[in-house]
């Protein structure tokens, strides 16, 4: 078995200021956690499944175009899960469109919450932590256009990695 994730990446510099910042809470698994917007979350596969589910992601980057996302502010879970997050506040559509797309196959599947796109800075911390997080980041706020997603594969000695690249190719209307 295999524990695989799909998610967009934060680009640079974005990615290591958060990435440090989460490690600067005292999130001990930060550094094992690229910065990210989770398209399907941690999901187990059998080995001989995975250029199953590659082949699927190639087929969904076909039909999604590339998009705009900005993020900005931050939002909270609370009280229902521990977490603090940089807020979409551009972009929410393209990333439900593509998650749904990438959701479909062999990664279908059902939530444990209804979809909503965040970049996490803060999860199963203190509440002081958590409080910290959500005001000093309160003014963060980045944009980029997404044209690629990642296939991430668990590894226990070095967390999250990306394994493969799939390029957001469908034509862009309207």
């Amino acid at each position: 078995m295999r524990t695989i994730g799909v998610a967009i990446a934060i680009p640079e510099p974005w990615a290591s200021q958060l990435q440090d910042y989460r490690t600067s809470l005292g999130d001990a698994t930060a550094t094992m956690i690229p910065t990210h917007i989770t398209l399907v979350p941690p999901t187990e596969i059998h080995e001989d499944l995975l250029p199953d589910v590659e082949s699927h992601l190639e087929s969904a980057a076909s039909r999604v175009a590339p998009f705009g996302v900005h993020l900005r502010g931050t939002g909270t879970f609370r009280p229902v899960s521990p977490v603090v997050f940089v807020a979409v506040v551009q972009g929410i559509s393209g990333c439900e469109q593509l998650a749904n797309t990438v959701r479909q196959g062999p990664l279908d599947q059902k939530l444990t919450f209804p979809y909503h796109p965040h970049v996490t800075i803060a999860h199963d911390l203190p509440e002081a932590s958590l409080d910290k997080a959500f005001g000093e980041l309160a003014d963060f706020e980045c944009e980029w256009s997404v044209e690629e997603f990642y296939l991430y594969v668990h590894d226990d000695t070095d967390g999250w990695r990306p394994t493969r690249e799939f390029a957001l190719r469908a034509a862009l209307t309207g």
